[in-house]
């Protein structure tokens, strides 16, 4: 029997759950029916996978270098797995979402030990690290090998390049390496007006998990290595991860879409916008509170439970405390202002029931 596809769903309609919800941008779906047509090698050995590299090098210097992979979560495994030995622990936020939000997939898959620091605002300091890098010769104890923080945090927080570098050098001083979890890299750039070299390799990081999906993408991110030095076997660990794409033109092409020129700080600085329109519109509301500074995409507010579930009710948006009526609320690429608008104009109206 034939059978036309359709649409299921109503394209006018956002929330402000996640920036993962958003569509993919038209010009990274061009960039896909661009890289299609004919054969390319397979693995890797792709026209589009080689030219990524010098995107790639324009952004983070000529001894970077790109393994593109299918997810973010993929991303952190393989890099974090690149960067220990077997024995190894990696230092990091209790918000952060390796811990939180990776289904223990860093622990199960790499096999190796989380060892998290409570952070007010989810940033690591040098102090914050030093609760757990001790013990390095203690046997029974996994070594403390990386530290890994997350630009921007979990709790919508930005680093400042400085911040980084203290941390970088306070990691290396001790035989540690560090990873970036940049998910959503895009918008720290974008919230800090500097381009992504700044408080990355020129601050001393060594391996970042890039992120596209949440800045336009369809799927897709990279493990970038800024210092070769730093890891082992980068191709061997991709595909025992299973984060070896057979088609990886198509991750890589979506990647130069956001890279080659500036729809990846276009992007992220529509959404940084966006949520700083709503926070602006948000505190003017008796009763709701902003938790942490909005310096990137998301907006961390606590109300009352039972307003959130009615608003839930007219657009979707998770709790990030259910217990403490915390909830986070996220704008995307696409996200407009009169999306902004509407939501406010219903969280006053819950409010004030």
């Amino acid at each position: 029997m034939k059978t036309d596809a359709r649409r299921h769903h109503d394209p006018e309609v956002r929330g402000f759950a996640s920036d993962n919800y958003a569509g993919v941008h038209p010009e990274v779906l061009a960039a896909i029916a661009l890289a299609n047509g004919g054969h390319q090698i397979a693995y890797g050995e792709d026209d589009y996978t080689d030219h990524l590299q010098r995107v790639i090098h324009s952004h983070f210097g000529a001894s970077a270098e790109a393994f593109p992979v299918f997810n973010g979560t993929g991303a952190n495994v393989v890099a974090l797995q690149a960067l220990t030995d077997r024995w190894g622990s990696v230092i990091c936020a209790e918000s952060a979402h390796i811990n939180v939000d990776e289904g223990g997939a860093p622990e199960r898959m790499a096999g190796l030990k989380l060892l998290t620091v409570p952070t007010p605002d989810g940033k690591l300091t040098p102090e914050l690290i030093d609760r757990q890098a001790w013990g390095w010769e203690d046997e029974h104890r996994a070594m403390p090998q990386v530290v890994s923080l997350a630009q921007n945090t979990e709790l919508g927080t930005v680093y400042t390049p400085d911040e980084i570098r203290a941390i970088c050098d306070h990691a290396h001083q001790h035989g540690m390496k560090v990873h970036l979890d940049g998910a959503r890299i895009a918008n720290a750039a974008a919230s800090l007006n500097v381009p992504m070299r700044a408080f990355t390799n020129a601050a001393g990081v060594d391996v970042i998990s890039y992120g596209g999906t949440k800045n336009g993408m369809l799927f897709g991110e990279a493990v970038v290595v800024l210092n070769p030095d730093a890891v082992r076997r980068m191709k061997h660990i991709r595909k025992m991860s299973m984060q070896l794409a057979s088609k990886m033109r198509f991750v890589s092409v979506q990647l130069e879409a956001l890279l080659a020129k500036d729809l990846w700080l276009r992007n992220a600085r529509h959404a940084n916008a966006m949520a700083q329109r709503l926070a602006e519109g948000v505190r003017s509301v008796d009763g709701v509170e902003i938790l942490y500074p909005v310096q990137a995409n998301a907006v961390f507010a606590r109300l009352p439970h039972d307003v959130s579930e009615r608003l839930q009710k007219r657009y979707r948006f998770y709790f990030w405390d259910e217990a403490a009526g915390d909830v986070r609320w996220m704008c995307a690429y696409d996200t407009t202002e009169d999306d902004v608008d509407g939501f406010l104009t219903a969280l006053k109206e819950e409010m004030s029931r």
